[in-house]
């Protein structure tokens, strides 16, 4: 009988190891920018917000104003807090990628990165700024800048601070600036 049951703790112990999730991996998805796909919210003459279309639903949110804009996300994203935009003036690129994680043992969005179009202001130039951003429920949040023209591999760069910033990453710090930054 003993015999039996070192048996059955063995493949009890087993069994345990299968169903723990393996550590988290990373894959990215993505999804258009074009305001004329999303549903305008309100417009003023000092500016205009959109509901736009996300990962897989997930809520977006686009505000222009005074020549900058900012993105919001969540499904309360009034609750979040506040979305800041970058200084200088900007425009968004067309695509918004999506880091997502499957430590939950399904793939999750948990970052986004943006590619904000900068002014650097001589007229002529024009900088470029990955933005990423932390999804985390309450905690959504810039959490790092790539200067996307002084870096040549900004956008693993971008990654990279998605992957290993994203839900730890607290909201009330500066966000962090990675690599060589000469954009604003």
């Amino acid at each position: 009988m003993p015999h039996r049951s070192a048996a059955w703790l063995a493949a009890g112990a087993l069994a345990l190891t299968l169903v723990q999730p393996a550590a988290a991996a990373f894959e990215s998805a993505y999804t258009d920018i074009n305001l004329d796909d999303c549903l305008l919210l309100e417009a003023d003459d000092f500016g205009a917000s959109w509901a736009c279309p996300g990962y897989k639903g997930y809520p977006v949110r686009i505000s222009e104003g005074d020549l900058r804009f900012l993105v919001e996300y969540g499904f309360n994203i009034d609750a979040e807090p506040p979305a800041v935009s970058l200084p200088p003036f900007n425009d968004l690129g067309p695509r918004m990628e999506w880091r997502l994680s499957n430590q939950s043992g399904r793939w999750l969005p948990v970052a986004t990165i943006v590619r904000y179009f900068t002014d650097a202001g001589d007229g002529d130039k024009e900088n470029q700024v990955l933005v990423v951003t932390q999804l985390s429920k309450g905690a959504t949040c810039h959490i790092a800048y790539v200067d996307a023209t002084a870096n040549e591999d900004a956008n693993a760069k971008a990654r990279e601070a998605a992957d290993e910033m994203a839900g730890s990453f607290d909201c009330e710090e500066d966000p962090e600036i990675v690599g060589e930054f000469g954009a604003w």
